[in-house]
């Protein structure tokens, strides 16, 4: 029998985890089974359970995948020419969510979930401390190019700035997946309106 190669593999586990996410975004994880995910993505059970051992493995893959999608656009950017301004980073860490709901319902999910399981609470604790590297690191590059802005140095400045970048993205996520007459366009001008430039 032909051995199954890791890029074969691994385009397997984005397909199963592609149709986890929307899985989820549509019925939560609590009324989600292995069985809708199987009807989502057209594989049979044995393949989904070839990787993933169960329900809670597969949600917080889902989840670190949609956190990590967002720590790869902010640290690209942190990197390539002139480094992105707080209001932009913010632009990239609410980036998808702007126009697709399934990331933000996943990840509310995801933070009212990890409240009750210990499991899901690690995941989050391990994304969120990646998370604030990428995001601390942008924020570094851009005080050292604005030092009126960072007397006390660029570290300190982006550690004092950090939570609050985060905070104004958490709370882009939550009301984006909670609110019908949340305005994502005048949300990111208010932000930017307060946030450093």
């Amino acid at each position: 029998m032909p051995r199954i190669t890791q890029a074969r593999r691994e385009a397997r586990r984005d397909q199963i985890r592609a149709a986890a996410l929307r899985a989820f975004a549509a019925k939560g994880y609590q009324r989600t089974s292995i069985a809708d995910v199987v009807t989502e993505s057209g594989l049979s059970a044995g393949a989904i359970y070839g990787h993933y051992a169960d329900k809670g493995e597969l949600f917080a893959a889902v989840a670190q995948h949609v956190l990590s999608r967002r720590d790869d656009e902010i640290a690209a950017a942190s990197h390539e020419g002139v480094p992105p301004s707080p209001y932009e980073i913010l632009v990239l860490l609410t980036g998808g969510m702007a126009r697709d709901l399934s990331d933000g319902r996943v990840l509310v999910q995801l933070w009212s979930e990890s409240t009750v399981d210990p499991v899901l609470r690690a995941v989050v604790q391990k994304v969120v401390a990646s998370v604030r590297a990428v995001l601390g690191d942008a924020l570094r590059n851009w005080f050292a190019t604005r030092p009126d802005l960072a007397p006390d140095g660029p570290d300190a400045a982006a550690q004092r700035l950090m939570p609050v970048v985060m905070g104004l993205g958490q709370a882009f996520i939550m009301q984006r997946a909670l609110l019908e007459d949340f305005d994502p366009d005048a949300y990111l001008a208010a932000a930017e309106a307060i946030l450093p430039h």
